[in-house]
């Protein structure tokens, strides 16, 4: 069901017309295919996630419980974005309702703002498994966590309400071309015939708030697990603690990289074609790169894995 947001009487316009990429059939096509599979390599590789960690019982830690709400998260992430991008780049009439153009907006911040959240959150428990191992077992217990991952997505939705429901209340007269492949702030706000002031002052203080909160609660986190690392004796010793958290890390720094990027500036003027790139990056290819960083480099999720496959191939010859 889509959100419904309050919308001015007199908006003209009733529908958008998404531009996407270039408008030559072949590269569409070629478009079509590599999103299509990244897509689907995108929603197997976290269903994959989601999955082992529910049927392995001693993945049934915080961590890894964080873990599968990242995985759900990003196909809900991906799925807003590219299944109506796929569509367009075959459609001749690339086009989005207004109501369905805001429904994305909406579902594309509030999952995006919830990222934020669970990956600060994450960045909490690593640091107490690393800097207060002692303490962890009775800081960070099942109700610990279920408050903090239902947190994030509560905060999440009321993070996305703010931004959409002042979208949708300018006015876009009778232009109705996005030069984007969705519905984004930035090609909105440039597309309004509106004062959109105010909207971007807000949106910009919102999104400062966001991610620098949560960027800030990861960047110390880090700060006090690298000192604790450093304090640990042996080579070994640091190189395995770190790579407990060495997965997180590199999610932490490519999202957070292309975030920031698009929208904690004070003013929307990337050129259309960098924002497209940029956009790609955390819509279609971060969400993909979830599973593969912790599939591969996290050895506790593997050997998990391999116990599943196994028992399953034993069932079969049974």
């Amino acid at each position: 069901m889509e959100p419904t947001f309050q919308m001015v009487n007199d908006t003209a316009v009733l529908e958008f017309r998404l531009l996407g990429f270039s408008g030559n059939p072949q590269y569409q096509i070629l478009l079509f295919i590599v999103f299509l599979v990244i897509y689907i390599l995108t929603i197997l590789g976290n269903v994959i996630i989601i999955s082992v960690v529910t049927l392995e019982p001693r993945l049934h830690l915080p961590m890894y419980k964080f873990l599968k709400n990242l995985s759900f998260l990003e196909v809900c992430y991906t799925s807003t974005i590219v299944p109506k991008m796929l569509a367009n780049l075959l459609a001749e009439r690339k086009s989005i309702s207004f109501s369905g153009c805001m429904a994305q907006l909406f579902y594309f911040i509030t999952l995006g703002a919830t990222e934020c959240y669970l990956l600060a959150a994450m960045a909490y428990d690593r640091y107490l498994a690393v800097c207060e191992p002692l303490h962890y077992i009775v800081t960070m217990t099942a109700e610990s966590y279920t408050r903090m991952a239902v947190g994030s997505w509560i905060t999440g939705v009321f993070t996305g309400f703010l931004p959409c429901l002042m979208v949708s209340r300018l006015h876009f007269c009778s232009c109705n071309l996005i030069d984007h492949f969705f519905c984004d702030i930035s090609p909105l706000l440039k597309l309004s015939c509106s004062d959109t002031t105010v909207t971007e002052a807000v949106i910009f203080i919102l999104s400062l708030l966001v991610l620098s909160s949560c960027f800030l609660l990861i960047l110390v986190s880090y700060l006090l697990i690298i000192l604790s690392i450093l304090k640990i004796p042996s080579t070994s010793g640091k190189r395995m603690t770190f790579s407990t958290c060495s997965s997180h890390l590199m999610v932490v720094t490519i999202y957070y990289g292309t975030m920031i990027s698009m929208y904690v500036r004070p003013s929307y003027r990337l050129s259309s074609e960098l924002s497209k790139a940029v956009s790609v990056l955390y819509t279609v290819v971060t969400p993909l790169l979830n599973p593969v960083i912790y599939g591969l480099r996290n050895k506790g999720f593997k050997e998990a894995l391999e116990k599943i496959v196994i028992r399953h191939h034993r069932l079969r010859a049974l």
